[in-house]
């Protein structure tokens, strides 16, 4: 459900680590998470110097597949724990990572996709990408997310978008504090990333 590619450039190695699921705007599963919990940590082993989190598609993701949600309701409540604190683990490692990370967005950005891309150090957005904690819309908490999210924008800000579940263009998102740079999506994955390199 990945795509891992260590690569040698001017200054040094950058490990892109890419979500893969196109066809489902690169929803989740628990075989992604655990994927890219595990791509995650080998990188702290790796040589790179740098990690790029970016997606195949239109769309950097879209939060949790819609099947897993329909299995959600035949779980038992062990079941729904280890659910979560397996994307709690993920969440964990990505903002926990020794190496400075980008996450270089398109599209939506939604829910755990919404996580995943303002965790990274550094949120490089094309200016067509949207921004969403929208769990709320179908019943869900987003409490896992809530604790970063708290972290970056302070209570208010956070208030807002957890119990609104609205969709904020990379503007907007980029006047909260959670993306660093809004970018023409045809830069999107080629000067700023690179421009970002020598940190």
């Amino acid at each position: 459900t990945i795509l891992v590619e260590e690569k040698e450039v001017e200054t040094g190695r950058i490990l892109t680590i890419t979500l893969n699921r196109p066809q489902r705007r690169n929803a989740l599963t628990s075989a992604m998470i655990h994927e890219l919990t595990l791509a995650f940590r080998a990188a702290e082993d790796s040589r790179a110097s740098l990690v790029v989190l970016r997606a195949a598609g239109d769309h950097f993701c879209s939060g949790l597949d819609l099947s897993e949600l329909r299995a959600m309701s035949s779980r038992s409540m062990e079941q729904h724990q280890l659910d979560s604190m397996n994307i709690a683990e993920l969440f964990r490692t990505l903002y926990s990572l020794s190496l400075p990370s980008i996450a270089a967005v398109r599209g939506f950005a939604l829910a755990g996709g919404m996580g995943l891309a303002t965790l990274c150090d550094f949120t490089i957005a094309g200016d067509d990408a949207r921004f969403g904690y929208t769990e709320v819309k179908i019943g869900f908490v987003p409490a896992i997310v809530s604790s970063f999210l708290l972290l970056q924008l302070g209570e208010k800000q956070a208030r807002d978008l957890l119990l609104t579940g609205r969709v904020i263009d990379a503007t907007e998102a980029h006047a909260l504090g959670l993306v660093t740079k809004v970018v023409p999506r045809s830069e999107e994955h080629t000067s700023e990333l690179q421009s970002h390199h020598d940190l």
